[in-house]
């Protein structure tokens, strides 16, 4: 594809590059060492969310100049601009998690102010932690100029002592440590052996699911999320990357064309059938509220109830992303999903092609027991489930991949915060059979809508992963094994069910038939409800406060502004 045939009479660029009014501005560009020619050919944003935080974040950067070749040889003039991210590894047990989802939010509302400052005519976003996914995959369907999502990649498994570990693994050590079945020596090992290279949390966490939904909804190109961070060849996913955004700005082929509500079926389905993050079920209803699409948590779950789980990674597996990789990536994955019956194959791709096209000539691996075939599952249903009832009216969820028992009835023992009950946990102030309530850690009452893995890690570390059962309104960690329920809405700071229930009510589980509830005459809540005044939390300023006043229901994805469906003007179309 030529792109020197390209005319920016409808790009958002001529604003800033064309006709003598535009003086001023081109003498910026000159200034940065662009030569006349450059100036006049599509402009593209090359965001990255590269930092100094994470191994997910660090190969970003040198990831980018290869996407800029690769804009630059199909004649393209890339702009290399870099926004936040937050890592939860890092950020997790703590107040930095309040954080984490906030940031979904400032980096999609970045890369879009800055897209629009500077007229950007398209765009390829590099994104590896958990939130810098679904953020920079918002930004593009908002903005709906062509663009191709990159995936910095995995991070390569660690070793210890003969055993493939991750850093769920230390997290877990965590808790075998607070009971003495480790020693510090142990615990000092694990750490400093898990996490051996660049790349994101290796197994089907949060990073890793949201990049098979990158592939599975049609805005990466195939195999490009499955590569490791540290594997050379993802320089020519990159440098593809690069070239083909130039084609689909050649073809006006754009992220709504690509992001309908049957990719997002397909999106859903390949979470399901990996056991994946039970936060795409807040992400996924985010990105399509980008599009206009109507896509909550109960939608979501329909695709989970009807799709085999396939994919035998951890948490609840014993493989990771790299061995899926090299088992024969996502699109096999996706390949035999397809030929089942489990894909939509007539949506279009950022290769131009639709997801039947890309998938024509994947062959299955009979050599591999990574991924199976989707007519012999390892289980019937998929790896996540939808929960409803009077304790979550609007609805809940809870990734059932790896476990045998799937009831669970028992006391509440009730917490208001984190903090609160991971001190429990810790002492060991807790039951076998209880039910831990965390609440108050929802969007809006947290703010932030926290993650909980150093809770369920330290629970599982001690034994006691499957003797007690964790609901909240906050979120887990893709890395959270074990009975462990989160996006319980509505949320306790708005006056949810969850924040009624106290000590010793008894709350049942069952993951089968897709319910959660507390043993409450109707009469006893509203009573309850009566009586239960909301709380200020302790951010009263800053961006966490702000984003407290505008966040949603998790049930729609936490978002914080209207839509693509109250939008006056697409910014592609100015």
């Amino acid at each position: 594809m030529d792109a020197r045939v390209i005319s920016k009479a409808k790009l958002p660029s001529r604003y800033v590059t064309e006709g003598p009014a535009r003086a001023p501005h081109r003498s910026y560009l000159y200034a940065m060492g662009l030569s006349a020619a450059e100036i006049a050919q599509p402009l593209v944003g090359v965001a990255s969310c590269w930092n100094e935080a994470a191994p997910c974040n660090i190969s970003l950067m040198r990831q980018a100049q290869v996407v800029k070749k690769g804009v630059a040889a199909a004649n393209g003039t890339p702009r290399e601009f870099c926004t936040i991210t937050v890592t939860d590894g890092i950020a997790m047990g703590h107040q930095g998690m309040k954080s984490s989802l906030v940031s979904r939010e400032v980096i999609a509302d970045s890369v879009e102010l800055t897209m629009r400052g500077h007229c950007y005519d398209a765009l390829v976003g590099l994104a590896g932690c958990d939130k810098s996914l679904p953020g920079m995959m918002m930004a593009m369907v908002r903005l709906n100029v062509p663009s191709i999502f990159i995936y910095g990649g995995s991070i390569l498994p660690g070793s210890y002592r003969g055993r493939q570990i991750t850093v769920q693994d230390v997290f877990e050590a965590v808790g075998q440590h607070s009971v003495g079945t480790i020693s510090d020596a142990e615990l000092l090992e694990i750490e400093q052996a898990a996490c051996p290279s660049a790349g994101s949390c290796g197994a089907q966490f949060t990073a890793n699911t949201m990049a098979t939904v990158a592939e599975a909804i049609g805005l990466a190109l195939p195999y490009s999320c499955g590569a490791p961070a540290p594997y050379e060849m993802r320089d020519r996913f990159n440098f593809a990357s690069g070239e083909k955004v130039m084609e689909l700005i050649a073809k006006n082929i754009r992220p709504r064309d690509i992001v309908t509500l049957k990719a997002l079926e397909n999106a859903a389905t390949v979470v399901s059938a990996t056991g994946g993050s039970t936060n795409a079920a807040l992400h996924l209803p985010a990105i399509a509220h980008e599009a206009g699409i109507k896509f909550d948590l109960f939608d979501v779950a329909a695709i989970f109830e009807k799709t085999p789980y396939i994919a035998d990674l951890k948490p609840g597996g014993k493989y990771v992303a790299k061995d899926m990789f090299e088992a024969g990536g996502i699109p096999l994955l996706m390949k035999t999903l397809l030929d089942h019956g489990y894909l939509h194959g007539d949506c279009m791709t950022v290769t131009g092609r639709t997801l039947a096209e890309n998938m024509e000539h994947v062959s299955w691996n009979e050599s591999q027991d990574v991924v199976r075939p989707a007519n012999l599952p390892i289980t019937k249903t998929g790896g996540v489930v939808g929960l409803k009832g009077n304790l979550a009216p609007e609805g809940a969820i809870v990734k059932v991949a790896g476990m045998s028992e799937l009831k669970f009835s028992g006391p509440a023992r009730c917490f208001d915060s984190e903090e609160e009950c991971f001190e429990a946990v810790t002492q060991r102030n807790y039951r076998e059979g209880e039910v831990l309530v965390i609440r108050y850690e929802g969007p809006r009452g947290g703010p932030g809508m926290r993650e909980m893995l150093s809770t369920t890690a330290a629970l599982y570390g001690q034994g006691m992963g499957g003797k007690v059962a964790l609901i909240t309104d906050g979120r887990f960690s893709g890395a959270t094994r074990g009975f462990c329920i989160g996006h319980v809405g509505p949320e306790a700071a708005v006056g949810g069910p969850i924040g009624l229930i106290k000590d010793g009510d008894v709350i049942s589980i069952d993951a089968v038939n897709g319910t959660i509830e507390v043993a409450l005459s109707d009469a006893e809540l509203a009573a309850r409800a009566k009586n239960w005044k909301a709380r200020k939390t302790d951010y009263q300023s800053g961006a966490i406060w702000k984003y407290a006043q505008t966040v949603g229901s998790a049930r729609d994805g936490a978002v914080t502004h209207p839509g693509a469906a109250k939008e006056t003007h697409c910014y592609a179309d100015i």
